[in-house]
């Protein structure tokens, strides 16, 4: 019985248990269990794909949908099943699919990386790319070449007009986001050197990987990190890797009427690192021809906007011969050793004919009118020619001793020459009546020679580090200036009331010494944040000597030294500037709090006169250091700067002595003038939104001077010339004077990319408290200028580009009474394409450009041209090599300028007649061939984030 007990719990137990298990209807499954899948998508030269469209598929209706990262990396959460349909496709390589049968029991899939192949053809594929085009890193703003597509065998300056915020010029200028761009690089390196046009105009756009535009605070910040001073802006052209080794030649040749011609010859070499490059340029033609670009026209196209009050076209009438021939080599010789070497030669022989009237106000300061505010009413008509020659060498040497010292070694040797000749009438009434024509010759020579040596030690504690940095010039301008003038003195009513003729023969010997040195520190605090110290002696030495000598009316040809007219003066400037800095450098945020004492020293001695007049003035600033930047993500980020500077007086401001080496224009200086300072806030906003298209910037700043020195401008009695009377020029310090602005970029690409729009716009307000003829004066200035100019693609035959903009400049001058000017000018332009027969291989371009000048400007049927210019262009082969082209310029010969020009006491319009229809034909090719990327030992080069190749 007590063994039964046990086998009857057991067997109770056990029913009770299967009791438990459900039945077959109403059984629950288990969870199916979930799993992450993820890969590398690459290339067949083991390159990763950014923005390839992976798509996995589990049985007929799940499927989920990503794309590859910036590492080419994608990933796929909560996936049901080990095994499943994978497909990956993206632009430019064929498409793949792959079946995956995995272990089910594994929680974390990574797959072999997936290559993709290269296909040729490619139809109408629509790629979701989540990828943005452009990315705003510090001191940097990056572009996606690949996002922007043109025309085979186009050159950069076309890829760049379909990148948000750049405005480029028709003479190879370029502004982004309203800013000018100064110098180019191409993969981290002087290219040309540094000649922006000469890059921009010859390089082609299907090399381009990448464009970068720099804040560029000299070599030394970049690789320190210490930024002084304010930032060039500087192109960066980085390549695709799979055109990164190969050869290019681009030739092109045309003849017009008029002796009119052009050509340009552009060879080169690229091997990773390696450059080799012939650049050649002989041209003959008009100065500035009206197109839509930002200069060159009569602001018939993207003008960039003025600055002080300043409106018109940058360009000058007349016509240019010129000729470039630029050779530039990059090596890098070893591990250890780059050289980058630029040689460029130009010559240009330009002929202008200008136009300018305008007024000046003055405080009558002779006889019985004395006190008296009046106007200066001005004509001047001249006629100029100018013949130049320069040559510039530079080699810049780069040695990474081992990996804790670095050396750089720039050696630089230039030569300028110039000879001008002029010949002008000039008609004054009002304040003064009278006449006065003369001739010029002028003719300057300028050797100058300098280099550069950088060294940085980097200690084992990470981003420590220390570099010094040795900067000298030396040049030595030589200066001969003939000048003969006839000027005739008439009464209020017409009568001849004196004339005086006078000849003179001024030479000019300048030689001008820089040396400067500077130390840099960084001591790191923590992961995010460090002190860094900064330590720099400038010293600036003149050596100027300027003789006058008199020649005696015409027949006698006597000449004589007049000791009157003699300026000679030997001074120095030195300013020494210690800073200390703290940089925060967070994910979200970085800020620097700091500052720097400016001593300074303005020291010279003028021995012109026997008493040998000598200055000797000290100086001593506290200039704050702030900087603050908070970045939402790559594409969003907004900053916050002030910046202090102080700015000495010339040595010509302050020399006790009167200056009449200009008979016209007496400068007496002012040996009491202080340092002026000033204080300058900057603050700016960018947006890109990628998945919209939309690029917007907006950039606000104000700036103040303490002691702002100003020029005095008086009329006196002329001693030598009875009843005659000429300009005298002071200089004072004045407080008070200020600038306000902003400007703005809004762009938005539709349909993808198949249209821009593009809204631009300026405005600045300037207050400047002077002096006019002893008595306070004041100018207040206004420039707006807004600028819409959209970029219509909607299909591969047919480009138009329409554009207006308006321009307002004012400014009121008040010297006892008040003075205004009003130039207002609305600029219509439009440009394209049209492209015609099998393969699109023959196009119509055109661009024209109608201005409309207003205001209290002297009016003129010139002043607003309709300027048409046209071109049909024809290619052969297969690859479009060979393109033949007709083109017109100035169908209607209106093209000329317009440019108002405001300073302290008065304004100047010049009008310029370029002359400007003529016909060319030009013959064209380009040849291209390229070999992948560049390897050693069979694995490709790694890149740095100025494509730059790292040598392994």
């Amino acid at each position: 019985m007590k063994k039964l007990i046990p086998i009857l719990i057991l067997t109770l137990l056990t029913c009770k248990l299967f009791a438990q298990v459900p039945g077959r209807g109403g059984a629950a499954k288990p969870p199916v269990p979930l799993r992450e899948v993820s890969g590398i998508v690459k290339d067949s030269t083991d390159n990763v794909v950014i923005g390839a469209t992976v798509k996995l598929k589990i049985g007929a209706t799940d499927s989920a949908t990503t794309i590859t990262n910036t590492d080419g990396i994608f990933v796929f959460r909560n996936i049901k099943s080990a095994t499943f349909v994978i497909s990956v496709s993206s632009i430019g390589y064929k498409p793949l699919i792959r079946k995956m049968l995995n272990n089910d029991a594994v929680a974390r899939l990574v797959l072999d990386p997936i290559i993709l192949n290269s296909q040729a053809n490619q139809l109408n594929a629509v790629i979701v790319n989540g990828t943005p085009s452009i990315t705003y890193k510090t001191d940097t703003v990056e572009y996606r070449a690949s996002d922007y597509k043109v025309r085979p065998n186009a050159a950069v300056d076309e890829l760049l007009k379909k990148m948000e915020g750049m405005e480029v010029g028709t003479d190879g200028s370029l502004t982004h986001q309203g800013q000018q761009v100064t110098r180019a690089k191409l993969n981290g390196k002087e290219y040309a050197g540094g000649d922006l046009a000469q890059a921009i105009k010859n390089l082609p756009a299907e090399i381009v990987d990448k464009i970068q535009v720099v804040d560029d605070y000299g070599d030394q910040a970049a690789r320190t990190g210490i930024k002084d001073g304010d930032p060039q802006k500087v192109l960066n052209i980085t390549t695709r890797a799979d055109k990164s080794v190969g050869n290019i030649a681009r030739l092109n040749a045309g003849g017009g009427n008029n002796e009119r011609y052009e050509s340009r010859v552009f060879l080169q070499r690229t091997n990773g690192n390696q450059v080799l490059g012939i650049i050649g340029n002989l041209n003959n033609t008009v100065n500035g021809v009206a197109s839509t670009g930002i200069a060159g026209g009569a602001d018939g196209g993207r003008n960039g906007g003025n600055n002080n009050g300043n409106s018109g076209s940058s360009g000058s009438g007349g016509t240019t011969t010129s000729g470039s021939p630029t050779f530039t080599y990059r090596d890098q010789w070893s591990k250890k050793f780059e050289v980058n070497m630029n040689y460029r030669y130009n010559f240009n022989d330009v002929r202008s004919l200008n136009n300018s009237y305008g007024q000046s106000y003055y405080a009558d300061t002779t006889g019985a009118n004395s006190g008296r505010a009046d106007t200066l009413i001005f004509t001047n008509n001249s006629d100029s020619r100018r013949n130049s020659k320069q040559h510039n060498f530079s080699f810049e040497m780069e040695y990474s001793i081992d990996s804790a010292n670095f050396l750089r070694v720039t050696p630089s040797i230039s030569t300028n020459s110039n000879l001008s000749i002029s010949s002008s009438v000039r008609n004054e009434t009002g304040l003064q009546f009278q006449d006065i024509s003369g001739t010029g010759t002028n003719y300057t020579s300028s050797p100058n020679f300098g280099g550069i040596v950088f060294y940085q030690h980097i200690f084992k504690k990470p981003r420590r580090n220390v570099s010094i940095q040795l900067n000298y010039t030396h040049s030595n301008q030589e200066a001969n200036n003939e000048q003969q003038s006839n000027r005739i003195i008439y009464t209020p009513e017409g009568a001849v009331f004196n004339t005086r003729y006078t000849s003179r023969l001024i030479t000019r010997d300048n030689i001008t010494k820089n040396f400067r040195t500077s130390l840099t520190y960084v001591e790191p605090l923590s992961a995010t944040s460090q002190f860094e110290f900064n330590g720099q002696i400038n010293r600036r030495a003149y050596e100027n000597n300027a003789v006058t000598d008199s020649i005696t009316p015409s027949g006698e040809q006597v000449a004589y030294r007049n000791g009157l007219l003699n300026n000679i003066y030997n001074f120095s400037f030195t300013e020494t500037r210690l800073a200390l800095n703290y940089r925060y450098n967070g994910t979200k945020f970085n800020y620097s709090l700091g500052a720097t004492a400016v001593p300074t020293n303005l020291s010279g001695v003028n021995v012109s006169q026997g008493n040998g007049a000598s200055t000797s003035r000290n100086n001593f600033f506290i200039i704050p250091i702030a900087r603050f930047q908070y970045v939402w993500s790559r594409q969003q980020r907004a900053y916050i700067n002030y910046s202090g500077s102080p700015s000495e007086p010339t040595f010509t401001q302050i020399q006790p002595v009167t200056d009449k080496s200009n008979q016209q224009n007496w400068i007496v200086g002012n040996p009491d003038l202080k340092v002026a300072f000033r204080h300058n806030i900057t603050a700016q906003y960018s947006n890109y939104l990628s998945n919209s298209k939309i690029n917007i910037l907006v950039n606000v700043f104000g700036n103040t001077t303490n002691n702002q020195i100003v020029t005095n401008n008086a009329y006196a009695t002329d001693p030598e010339t009875e009843g005659g009377r000429i300009n005298i020029t002071r200089y004072v310090n004045r407080s008070g004077s200020y600038n306000l602005g902003s400007n703005y970029n809004f762009s938005k690409q539709l349909s993808d990319r198949k249209y821009n729009l593009s809204l631009l716009g300026s405005a600045t307000y300037a207050y400047n408290n002077t002096l006019v003829s002893n008595r306070d004066a004041v100018v207040r200035s206004w420039n707006i200028n807004q600028r819409f100019g959209p970029r219509i693609n909607p299909n591969e035959s047919i480009e138009i580009n329409p554009f207006v903009s308006y321009t307002i400049s004012k400014s009121l001058i008040t010297v006892g009474s008040t003075s205004a000017t009003n130039l207002q000018r609305t600029a219509i332009a439009i440009d394209g394409r049209f492209y015609f027969m099998k393969e699109r291989s023959l196009t119509v371009g055109y661009d024209a450009s109608k201005n409309f000048i207003g205001g209290n400007v002297q009016q003129n049927t010139s002043s607003n041209p309709l300027v048409i210019n046209a071109y049909i262009e024809k290619n052969f082969l297969a690859k479009r090599n060979l393109t033949f082209r007709l083109q017109a310029f100035d169908v209607l010969k209106q093209n000329n300028f317009t440019n108002q020009v405001i300073n302290d006491n008065g304004y100047t319009n010049t009008l310029s007649n370029a002359l400007s229809r003529y016909f060319m034909f030009s013959v064209r090719t380009n040849l291209q061939k390229w070999s992948g990327s560049p390897s050693r030992n069979g694995r490709q080069l790694q890149r740095r984030g100025d494509g730059s190749f790292i040598q392994p």
